[in-house]
């Protein structure tokens, strides 16, 4: 069978290269093309366009950006024409997927969407696209279930992909003296910082972490870097501060920390199952922050711990917040107060139960060979 698609970040890029593996078990004769990254590269098949030139954050950013957002629009419904999948798979992303699985609907070719958009949070109108152009939706986060079943949509709920990427990796992660040698670091317990994937989050949120590192002393600092955003970016951020940073090791990195300070995204989901205490930031540009307050609706909280456990678990220090005096007191309170810790832990616990047994990836590539399958056998009648 032939599968196309598409991964507009980094933790796309993580799920859709676990399916990938996934749907080749099923069917060792797949040729993958895709929009993704490099975890999806190594998984096989054609590259098209790397996430790192397509993924803007915030309103503003995106505005900015239309001319390059549109055209990359253009060239996907291009390609996808082209190649005629047997299955396009589209992987959260949906400001450019949903668009995306507009033109194929039209086109008749079998979509299947994998990690629902956050329509419960925001944009609610947007089931309305997804009943009507997407043929199969998995989710996977619990209540997304009901959100599309009161909504008159029938779902897949596959459990979370996390669950087997932070157990595989964190089964090999190198134990704690190792892991300081190898990277250059001292004896000092370690705090992550992870400012997020983007440009423009780590421009905006690594510089407020950064405030706080003279206040511990007793701790060594280490920003979690990606690969695919030049170093001069952090080392012109990190001048002044004793901090080290580490590339592409984060769960080795938060396997070995006493805490983490974490962006708000799938990263905050990573610090919980492994197990680490953490305190949540989000920072952006001032309009798309107020674009956004307007926008989303009858949710309290923005991280996935808090979202999915529906209770603060995790503080989130947003916008203006985001201080070097609330965010020192937070840092506090996840190293030295042992009894908000073991709250902390505790509800970590539970959060991973309620998310499931794993093998999400195994199930979501059932689905998609399914419906490809399905699409050949209509062609062929």
């Amino acid at each position: 069978m032939r599968y196309y698609i598409v991964a507009g970040e980094a933790s796309g890029d993580l799920h859709a290269s676990n399916l990938m593996k996934a749907l080749k078990e099923r069917d060792p004769g797949a040729v993958f093309r895709f929009w993704g990254g490099d975890l999806m590269s190594a998984a096989g098949g054609e590259l098209v366009t790397h996430y790192k030139d397509m993924a803007f954050m915030g309103f503003w950013e995106v505005f900015k950006n239309l001319p390059a957002v549109i055209g990359n629009i253009r060239r996907c419904k291009r390609d996808i024409a082209a190649f005629n999948p047997d299955a396009l798979v589209l992987v959260d992303y949906p400001g450019f997927n949903l668009r995306i699985a507009e033109f194929a609907k039209k086109r008749g070719i079998t979509t299947v969407y994998y990690i629902s958009p956050q329509v419960w949070a925001w944009k609610k109108g947007r089931i309305r696209k997804i009943r009507r152009d997407v043929d199969e939706m998995m989710v996977i986060l619990p209540f997304e279930k009901d959100f599309y079943s009161k909504n008159g949509m029938n779902v897949h709920y596959v459990g979370h992909p996390l669950l087997d990427a932070v157990d595989k990796n964190i089964a090999s992660a190198p134990e704690t003296v190792s892991f300081r040698k190898s990277n250059g670091l001292s004896d000092k317990d370690i705090i992550a910082l992870l400012p997020g994937s983007r440009r423009q989050e780590v421009e905006a949120i690594l510089p407020r972490m950064l405030e706080v590192v003279g206040d511990f002393p007793q701790y060594q600092f280490v920003v979690s870097t990606v690969p695919w955003l030049k170093p001069d970016l952090y080392e012109n951020l990190m001048r002044g501060h004793d901090v080290r940073p580490v590339c592409g090791g984060t769960y080795a990195l938060l396997s070995n920390s006493k805490a983490a300070i974490v962006a708000s995204g799938t990263a905050t989901l990573e610090t919980a199952l492994i197990g680490t205490p953490q305190v949540v930031c989000y920072a952006g540009s001032e309009l798309s922050y107020i674009i956004a307050k307007h926008l989303v609706s009858g949710i309290s909280y923005i991280s996935l711990v808090n979202l999915i456990m529906d209770k603060g678990v995790v503080t989130e220090l947003i916008q203006h917040d985001l201080n070097r005096e609330r965010l020192r007191a937070e840092l506090e309170a996840i190293t030295a107060d042992k009894s908000n810790i073991a709250a902390m832990k505790d509800d970590y616990g539970k959060l991973r139960a309620i998310l499931g047994g794993g093998s999400a990836s195994g199930k979501a590539a059932s689905i998609v060979a399914g419906a490809a399958a399905g699409r050949t056998s209509r062609t062929k009648t």
